[in-house]
Formats: structure tokens, sequence, C-alpha cells
């Protein structure tokens, strides 16, 4: 490999944002046929580093080259017209447009029937030619169960971020950036990606591939490169991969402490605190019914598409139910003298003994539910806004004073401390959550929920796309949860981590719970797929 033709050189790379510096002097160059991942914890400047190739964004010091020539590319477009295309990790789709509007934006001038002197188009978009170019995209890398008519919104995230891979290998790239986009994926959806990965190098390409799993990049990569505090620590080739080598580089240190639990003694707790009573919500959850109790982790598994992400939202509210309702256990205040707050504001006394129908988002958080969504970006933050506001929302009761005044000391206090006990990488609360790394703001999310007191936490998802050592402090916060009485569901595509924390476990296919497995009992994955397939 070493003989093989250079594609990328990054020489001297550096990039800050304020007084965060992300990369310091980086160098990277990538070969011929080389599939090269890069790994480090979140904020470690992997994402950063690429986009910069990509086109996303300037560096403020160094040098590029692609195919021997100095590379300075004006943006993403100009990058993959010019070979280097990358597949983002948050959701790079518009949503209330066809999918073929969204694989051919901003290149729909090449459907215009008439050609300029200038050598432009004119004239009315040949949206034929659009659309069956689009389905010939999407035939191509295997998703041809997506139409090019579809509206994109009414997929779901896997869907989505299909379309992008579409666009992307629809330009035939010498060099593919593939950023974490496996953490948004099914098996079927990542043997897709990985199938295009192996395509690409045995073809004479290259790709950068990027992720946290690190069984993932030992397995698919042929060269291993390691970020930590944006500076290069080590280059792996194959032959050197050894996964506590690795994970020593990334975090400076060995991991101290359980990454999972270790104990398996485990009684079901007899209060309830929250139920699916016969629920049915279109084809995707078919008369379920679940009971989650207080000091328990609940996990529920499966494929992608097997209804369990639309069952977190029917839990939170954020979907009615056709059939069946969703009931809260416990949480109703106690009216009286001094004691007509809210549940979630200190002082509120609860009634143990009510029982009440989730009728609405609003109505959830009001009775100490919070929901950490799989599709980060757009459900559980709002990333035009700062961390400031992403963690305060929820906590308003704790600064306000009336209807109107808020005190804006007590608010920066209680973002600071929310968002320090998670150890989020920020230097600023005033910042913009956009600039944060995937794993930094999965912790704004936890902040947002835990600083409000939630009793009831429903995960969906939790660890996509986190660093190790994040992904050991989420474990372990969301055990302690469980010791302290609350109440975890936790909804997940990765079968290792529900083994490894979870109470009870419930299996879904096709909208149906086909079986529910105890921790103290002992199984093996090859049990839990038998129900899953």
């Amino acid at each position: 490999m070493s003989d093989a033709k250079i594609l990328m050189e990054v020489r001297g790379v550096s990039k800050s944002f304020g007084p965060t510096v992300a990369l310091k002097n980086v160098d990277i160059t990538v070969r011929a046929g080389e599939i090269r991942g890069l790994i480090g914890e979140n904020g470690s400047g992997k994402s950063t580093v690429t986009s910069i190739y990509a086109g996303m964004q300037p560096a403020d010091s160094g040098e590029m080259y692609f195919l021997g020539e100095r590379w300075e590319p004006a943006s993403m477009v100009d990058a993959m017209r010019r070979g280097v295309g990358m597949i983002v990790q948050e959701t790079g789709t518009i949503a209330d447009i066809p999918v073929a509007e969204n694989i051919f934006l901003g290149e729909e001038d090449a459907f215009r029937p008439f050609k300029t002197k200038g050598g432009g188009t004119w004239g009315p978009v040949n949206r034929r030619a659009l659309l069956r170019r689009a389905q010939e995209a999407l035939d191509d890398i295997g998703a041809g169960h997506i139409r090019a008519t579809d509206i994109t919104g009414s997929l779901d995230m896997q869907d989505r971020k299909l379309i992008e891979i579409a666009k992307v290998w629809m330009g035939h790239p010498k060099i593919l950036v593939v950023d974490e986009t496996t953490t948004a994926l099914s098996q079927q959806g990542r043997d897709i990606i990985y199938d295009l990965m192996e395509r690409l190098a045995s073809s004479g390409g290259a790709v950068v591939f990027i992720s946290h799993d690190l069984d993932e990049i030992m397995e698919k990569c042929n060269a291993l490169t390691v970020l930590r505090d944006g500076s290069i620590i080590r280059t792996f080739t194959k032959e050197e991969f050894d996964a506590d080598a690795i994970r020593t580089s990334m975090i400076g240190r060995e991991l101290e402490g359980s990454y999972y639990r270790d104990d398996t003694d485990y009684d079901i707790p007899r209060e309830k605190a929250i139920e699916l009573a016969d629920v049915r919500y279109r084809d995707r959850v078919r008369g379920i019914s679940l009971t989650a109790h207080r000091g328990e982790i609940l996990g529920i598994g499966g494929l992608s598409h097997c209804g369990m992400h639309t069952l977190g939202k029917l839990l939170f509210g954020a979907l009615r139910p056709d059939e069946g309702e969703v009931k809260v256990y416990g949480r109703r205040p106690l009216h009286g003298k001094g004691n007509g707050e809210e549940p979630g504001k200190p002082g509120a006394r609860l009634d143990p003994d009510s029982v009440e129908t989730v009728k609405n988002e609003r109505f959830a958080i009001s009775r100490g539910i919070g929901y950490v969504a799989k599709d980060r970006d757009t459900e559980s933050l709002s990333t035009v806004t700062t961390i400031r506001d992403n963690v305060a929302i929820t906590g308003l009761d704790l600064f306000k004073v009336g209807k109107f005044l808020i005190l804006s000391s007590k608010e920066r206090e209680y973002v600071e401390t929310q968002v320090n006990a998670m150890s989020t990488k920020y230097f600023s609360i005033d910042q913009p959550v956009a600039t944060l790394s995937g794993g930094n703001k999965q912790k704004v999310v936890f902040a947002k929920w835990v600083g409000a007191g939630s009793d009831i936490l429903i995960l969906d998802c939790p660890t996509r796309g986190v660093d190790i050592g994040v992904k050991q402090a989420m474990y372990q916060l969301m055990y302690r949860m469980k010791k302290e009485g609350k109440t975890i569901v936790m909804i997940s595509e990765e079968m290792t981590e529900l083994m490894g924390m979870c109470d009870r476990l419930l299996i879904m296919k096709d909208g149906e719970i086909t079986r529910e497995f105890l921790r103290r009992d002992g199984y093996s994955d090859s049990e839990i797929i038998r129900y899953m397939i």
C-alpha cells in the first residue's frame, strides 16, 4: 500500500473556533485502494479535518493536495464535482421536497432542455428525466425500495441517509469521506455503504471512514489514524491493529471502571412508572402493551423498521395512538395551600396513586418525562440556537420570576452546572450548538433532561455517534439514575449495549413484541436475533 498512488495530502492544517483549538498542525496522507479509518474521542478533530478537505469550511493554516495538485475547494458542491464527496454525520436532506429533488439539489440545470451561448441552460426542468436519473441512483446503491417521487420527510432517518449516500455516489467520487454515517443505519443500510466503500477502494479510489465503533473500524479499514485534542497521535497499519492499544491512544489512558453493568440480580419493581395499554399506531405499532417500572432500565430492541422508534415517540406523547393509551403513574401534583406547582418544580408534592393519560409532549414534560431522540439535530436540539437556550428551556421554573422575568445570573449558573456535570467540551454557553461535535451535542441533550429532574427518560439510540469514553459516562449515568429509583426506557439497534445495560429486554418485529428477556436469566445475541428477523 505504501507504493500506491497518493490521492489526498493534508499538510500542517490547523483550525480554531474562537478560543477552542480544533486542529493543531495535522498531517494525513491517503493512498489509492485505502480505506483509512479516523478515530478519536468527541471533539478530537476528526470531522473538522475531513470537513475542511471536503469544502465545508476553510482551514486557518496549512496546505492540502488532491491528485498532486493544490486543493482549495470553494464549497462541498465544488469538491464533489472535482472528485471528493462527503456523507455527513447528521441529516443533510430537506424534508418537504421529493427524494429526486434532494438528490439533484443544485444540479437542476442539467435537466433544462435549451443551451445558452455561454454554455448554460434554460427552460423548464425535465421532471421525467430527473425522476428517472434519481431512481437509477437509488437502485445503483441498493436502495431501490425508496421511490424518487416520495416526499423526503415521509421517510425514516435511515432512508433519508440513504438518499444522501445516493447523491454523493452518483458524482463518482475518487475520495469518499464517510462521517459517522453507519450509526444512523440498520445492518441492511450498513451493508450498502460497506459495499460502496469496497467498490471504490478496489477501483483505485479511497475512503476516509470516521466511526466510534472500534470493531467496525478494525474490520473494514486497512489503516487507522488516531486523533486526540486536535493532533495526530498515531497511525496503525492493518497488521498493528490492537483494540487496547487503539483505545489507549484515543483517550491517553486506559478506561477505568466498568463499561457496562457487572451485576445480574434483578427483581421487577412493584411501582409502575409508565405504561402502554394495547397501543396501535398505523402499521408501525400493533396492539402493544408494556410497563416500565421505577428503578428499572427497560430495553427495546429490533431492526430499524420494527416500530421501536415510533414506540418511543408514543411514550413521550409526540405521536397520538390510533387506539389504546399511554399512562403515567404517580406524577400528578397534590393541590393545596402552597402546593399548586407543576411536578417538575422543586417543592411540589405528588400523588403516588395518580394515573393519567399522556396527552402530548408538553403534558409529558410536566409529568417528569424526558425524551432523547435518535435524530438528534432535528428532534432533540435547536442547532441554530445556543447551549444556554437548549438546556434552559426545560428548567425555566428554577430561574423564572412570575410569568415573564428570567434571572439571567441564575439561568447561567443552572446551565453551566448541567453541562459541566456532563463534562461537555465548550468555550461558552452562548456558542451555537451547531459548533459542537456530535458527542458534545448529545451531552447537551442529556443535560437538558437530567437538569430538569426527569424521573422517566426515554432514550432512543442514546449513544449514536459518541466515543467510548462518552458512552461509558452515559452508561454510568443511566445506572446511577436507576439506583435513584428513576425509569429508563432504552431503545437501541446495538445489541451489545442493550444486553450490557438492561434489566429487561423486549424484542420487536413488524410492530409487535416477539420476546422478553430477563437479565438475571442470561441470554446470547444469537438468541435475540431469532426473534428480530
